[in-house]
């Protein structure tokens, strides 16, 4: 059979604001919600709903012979419900038809795949997690983040039970032979690999606007033509590419959308091709051969390899730096904590920091809200550090460690007594302002316990005194001594012989 399998990539990264250094140890909250809601709503609006539409009419309309596929990132879902609840509604309803498959993939559309297979497992059982709760289906085919795939990982995504794993069909790796077979996995044989036609797809996804390509415009017989010229016994054609292709990438006016619309009526009347979804290509074709991926690719850049997120020393550095915290976080049970870790994983902070600036430089800044590669590394390196304080502080190794969270604990307190009192300062003034408190005195005075009341002449003192020197005689009378009349009478008896001392020493 020849067939085409349709695969789209949807993700948003959480953008971080910028975190400066004074920040460190002062502020926790990491995160550009301003831009990371525009930036969602504006997705949304030009590529999310109005492709969804068109796919779901595509797929009514043919009444399943047309079938796509997604993998969408936890943290791409997160946004969603946080700030487009309507998209989200919109994945569910394709899901709905029962010809959308969604694939698994890392919950953080993370690289923690090249560091950690226990941690690896642990965000891909999250992810799953996800698809499962959101759109009803137990993911069978597995796409690491940015295709990233080596013979190790493949073995890592067959130890935890997927049939199939998506990948780049990359030169250096298939040298003569072609994309448009089904593979399997060199050291776990029962592991079936699909390679993408990096050609055809990008095709439509880089080149369908570039007015200096010879092929433009690109129609959809155009493209259905290319496709009839593939020989008979290449039995896949795997197009996979961004979703954000159609209205984002490729705006609406480049007649993208007329292309998508178009696509499925030219394939099936000028061509002898289906359309499958990647669980089924697995199940339907026989693997030709193993491919050997002795070191990772991915499906960036002219290279194909990793050096779009780990290609410098500012890179490295910096994914290292955070993976050093892998066994401390095993540790942690705190929700901010585990949240703040999963969106430093982002594979799209460590793409910012690429210094690429030649044949792929355009690409790598279209996609960059920093001004330079150093601006987005200084930034993350501090939120970085401000995380890893907090951590230390929560696990404490070294004496260092232990000093840093005695000293968080104290600020701690002191920051809950200095919070207490400017709450007892803004009732005071409240209490001021509506004239419950009359002067400045009183309000310095408000919301203590009242002091006793304090006497004004000799007289009131002195009977006071009195009062005090009965109680202690009455006391005495109640041990048995001496009575209060008699202890007063002893009292008046003293009172003219101080009177004569007095005036002796006064002659």
């Amino acid at each position: 059979m020849n067939t085409i399998c349709l695969y789209f990539q949807v993700h948003q990264p959480f953008r971080f604001r910028r975190y400066r250094f004074f920040d460190i140890g002062n502020e926790h909250y990491y995160y550009d919600d301003y831009s990371n809601e525009s930036i969602l709503r504006k997705v949304a609006d030009k590529c999310y709903l109005p492709a969804n539409k068109i796919l779901l009419d595509l797929i009514r309309k043919y009444k399943g012979r047309f079938k796509v596929a997604f993998s969408i990132s936890g943290i791409a879902i997160d946004q969603m419900e946080l700030y487009a609840p309507d998209v989200l509604e919109s994945f569910k309803t394709l899901a709905g038809t029962g010809h959308v498959e969604f694939l698994s993939e890392t919950n953080s559309h993370s690289l923690v795949s090249l560091k950690n297979e226990d941690a690896f497992r642990k965000q891909v059982g999250e992810h799953a997690d996800k698809i499962k709760k959101h759109f009803k289906q137990e993911p069978l085919v597995f796409r690491n983040t940015e295709l990233v795939y080596s013979d190790e990982i493949g073995a890592m995504v067959a130890r935890m039970g997927y049939e199939a794993m998506l990948t780049e069909g990359a030169k250096h790796i298939l040298g003569w032979k072609s994309p448009n077979y089904l593979y399997c996995n060199a050291i776990e044989p029962k592991l079936k690999v699909l390679l993408k036609n990096f050609k055809l797809s990008d095709d439509i996804a880089f080149r369908f606007s570039d007015r200096g390509w010879k092929e433009y415009p690109l129609t959809a017989e155009k493209f259905v033509s290319w496709l009839n010229q593939i020989g008979k016994d290449e039995e896949t054609v795997n197009l996979f590419m961004d979703y954000e292709t159609f209205g984002e990438h490729q705006w609406e006016e480049t007649g993208i959308f007329e292309f998508l619309k178009s696509l499925p009526e030219t394939v099936f009347t000028s061509s002898d091709f289906t359309f499958s979804t990647p669980s089924e290509v697995s199940r339907n074709l026989q693997t030709v051969s193993a491919v050997h991926v002795p070191h990772p690719i991915s499906w960036a850049d002219e290279e194909r390899d990793l050096t779009a997120w780990l290609g410098n020393e500012l890179q490295e550095g910096a994914f290292n730096q955070l993976y050093d915290l892998n066994e401390k976080m095993k540790m942690v049970n705190d929700p901010v904590l585990e949240k703040d870790w999963n969106y430093l994983q982002v594979s799209d902070h460590f793409y910012y920091m690429c210094t690429k600036f030649f044949s792929d430089g355009a690409v790598h800044s279209y996609f960059n809200p920093y001004d330079t590669p150093y601006d987005a590394f200084i930034n993350y390196m501090n939120v970085l550090s401000d995380f890893t304080l907090r951590v230390n502080a929560a696990f404490p190794e070294t004496s260092v460690d232990k000093e840093i969270s005695n000293l968080s604990g104290i600020i701690k307190e002191k920051n809950e007594i200095i919070r207490k009192y400017e709450e007892e300062v803004y009732e005071l003034n409240k209490q001021l302002l509506t004239g419950k408190a009359k002067t400045v005195k009183d309000t310095v005075t408000a919301g203590k316990t009242p002091a006793k009341k304090k006497t004004g002449t000799k007289k009131e003192t002195g009977s006071a005194t009195a009062k005090k020197t009965a109680g202690a005689a009455g006391a005495k009378k109640a041990d048995g001594t001496v009575g209060t009349k008699k202890a007063a009478g002893i009292a008046k008896k003293k009172s003219p012989a101080r009177k004569t001392t007095a005036g002796r020493k006064k002659a």
